[in-house]
């Protein structure tokens, strides 16, 4: 059996969920495929952060105008993804990282994001809790936090309203030239297909330079104002795009329900959902050296989940050079939740071939290969080729 469509979209993820979301408004036939339901994978692991990060230029775009597609969106999600504008505190230890301070703010300014900084008192009236002695930080309060299953579920179900249609708990075993194909036996060909997999997006196209990177996360009991703001350090940029080792680094948000979300953690070669004792513990350590009286509060849970990471920090999203058929919407490593709105605007005007609001250049899978390369369906992620 083989039904046609414009759009295939696998995974139902929030990046999948956007997807489906742009490309129904659009007037495309579209479906979506997940083995699972709505929301699995890195989506239901997550923080749900929506941060503007300033690591790279393009990494900024994407954030930036993302960021600013969640707030247009605000009023119209129901209260379940309790999305909350708390803003972000990025903590400066010494005066060296106040430099560091200074140099986002101004960078952030340019692109039209509000930041104030602030000095060491300020920074302890907003939050008494962190420890004494900090040096000040960067208030960015344009930032928000929701609840990242709950918004997947949401920007789905407008996607169905809008006329796509969802297929849960059917497997994709192969996706190629058009045609997508079933665990089942059925198959369904497309005009395009949209691999938003995360991490398992590499198990039908194995040239991905994608890596699989497993962090930790705990949760608390109920503690209503405990913190006010998603509290990170300043070192976290450098955590999170270090593509050595092991990494650690202090990040907290609390929820809408009094909880707190506590992290970081970043590891690759972990195949399975197992605790890394030794790297949670030294997560807990940095987070406490922030914040000393969360040593008094009763942890819940703790759970692990795994970020589609690229050698360039930046996601994959737009034509596969292997195949034209195939549009690619994974490798957001830990802010697929931040970008999936974009993204989502990003594939549907590949689609379309329409322009959209910032360059997708940066963004396209052809970067990591050589410009005159047919096919690259049985590249290793060693032998990428920068571009």
């Amino acid at each position: 059996m083989s039904t046609a469509w414009d759009v295939v979209i696998l995974g139902a993820g929030i990046v999948g969920a956007a997807c489906a979301r742009e490309c129904a408004a659009k007037g495309l036939k579209t479906t979506v495929i997940d083995a699972g339901g709505v929301a699995g994978g890195a989506t239901a692991a997550g923080m749900g952060h929506i941060v503007v990060m300033d690591d790279s230029a393009p990494q900024l775009a994407i954030t930036r105008w993302s960021q600013e597609l969640w707030r247009e969106l605000a009023t119209e999600l129901p209260r379940e993804v309790e999305f909350d504008p708390r803003g972000t505190l990025w903590a400066a230890t010494d005066e060296a990282e106040m430099d560091e301070v200074r140099r986002k703010q101004k960078v952030y300014a340019s692109a039209g994001v509000d930041a104030e900084i602030l000095d060491s008192r300020t920074l302890a009236e907003l939050e008494p809790q962190l420890r004494p002695g900090l040096a000040g930080a960067l208030l960015v309060s344009s930032d928000a936090v929701l609840y990242p299953p709950a918004a997947a579920a949401y920007l789905l179900r407008e996607a169905i309203r809008m006329g796509a249609q969802f297929l849960t708990h059917k497997r994709v075993v192969a996706a190629a030239q058009g045609c997508v194909h079933l665990d089942d036996g059925s198959r369904l060909s497309a005009g395009r297909i949209v691999n938003a997999c995360g991490t398992s997006a590499v198990d039908l196209q194995p040239a991905l330079p994608i890596r699989s990177r497993r962090g930790h996360l705990v949760i608390t009991d109920r503690y209503p104002g405990f913190v006010r703001h998603q509290l990170l350090e300043l070192g976290y940029l450098k955590s999170a795009h270090s593509i050595a080792g092991n990494s650690v680094a202090f990040n907290v948000q609390p929820r809408q329900t009094g909880q707190l979300l506590i992290g970081s953690s970043r590891e690759f070669g972990a195949e399975d959902t197992r605790i890394n004792h030794a790297l949670l513990g030294a997560m807990m350590t940095r987070a406490l050296s922030y914040l000393p009286s969360l040593g008094g509060l009763q942890a819940i849970r703790v759970w692990t989940g795994f970020r589609a990471a690229t050698p360039d920090n930046l996601p994959l999203i737009g034509t596969w050079p292997g195949d034209e058929s195939i549009c690619l919407a994974t490798g957001h490593e830990g802010l697929g939740i931040t970008t999936s709105l974009a993204t989502g605007k990003l594939v549907a005007s590949e689609i379309t071939e329409e322009r959209p609001a910032i360059p997708v250049e940066p963004y396209l899978p052809a970067r990591f290969f050589e410009a005159n390369r047919k096919s690259v369906a049985g590249t290793p992620y060693g032998e990428v080729a920068h571009g």
